[in-house]
């Protein structure tokens, strides 16, 4: 007798999104939950998805620095997990909210805040089952030379410094180029 094991797709980091879905332009982030400079971070792509309301798409991918900050992988792990729920972008800013506070129980209670209903959420923490999904951002990340967070990219341009200014500046050329490219010639000239 053969059982048939069950197949479980996973909502990867790399496929969820905040702002206009359809956005020719997408701002990413190598983050994590731990750190102030991220947190700091959050803040400023809060205020570019606003000022760029409908032009812009928000990736967050997780990129967790375990030697300084321990508890950051079980975060992304936790973010992962709500995201299967489809509740990534608030438990997201919770943990900002709480990146002093990320122990296993305090996560199973974000995700609770977060709206998440998973009866298995804690058992799938424990066991990493999302671990995978972090990881390979990180390997994701280092390829890309990320070495640091926050680390931001503009239609897969890398972003020198993560202010609100030169992110900003960033997007706006993305745009441009963007709209060069849908504007026929003849009307350029």
């Amino acid at each position: 007798m053969a059982f048939k094991k069950e197949v479980l797709e996973i909502i990867e980091p790399r496929d969820v999104f905040v702002g206009n879905p359809k956005a020719a332009v997408t701002l990413e982030e190598f983050g994590e939950y731990e750190s102030e400079a991220c947190a700091k971070a959050n803040e400023i792509v809060k205020k570019l998805l606003i000022d760029f309301d409908g032009k812009i798409r928000f990736n967050f991918r997780h990129f967790p620095l375990t030697k300084i900050h321990q508890r950051s992988l079980k975060a992304g792990e936790a973010a992962v997990a709500t995201a299967q729920d489809g509740k990534f972008w608030e438990m997201h800013n919770i943990l900002f909210a709480n990146r002093r506070n990320l122990g296993t129980t305090s996560l199973k209670l974000h995700s609770k805040e977060a709206g998440v209903k998973n009866k298995k959420f804690l058992d799938d923490l424990v066991n990493a089952t999302f671990g995978w999904q972090v990881q390979g951002d990180l390997k994701e990340g280092i390829d890309r030379g990320v070495k640091d967070v926050p680390t931001f990219f503009v239609n897969g341009e890398l972003v020198a410094k993560p202010t609100y200014d030169e992110l900003a500046k960033a997007i706006n050329a993305a745009l441009k180029k963007v709209n060069r490219k849908k504007t026929p010639a003849k009307q350029r000239a």
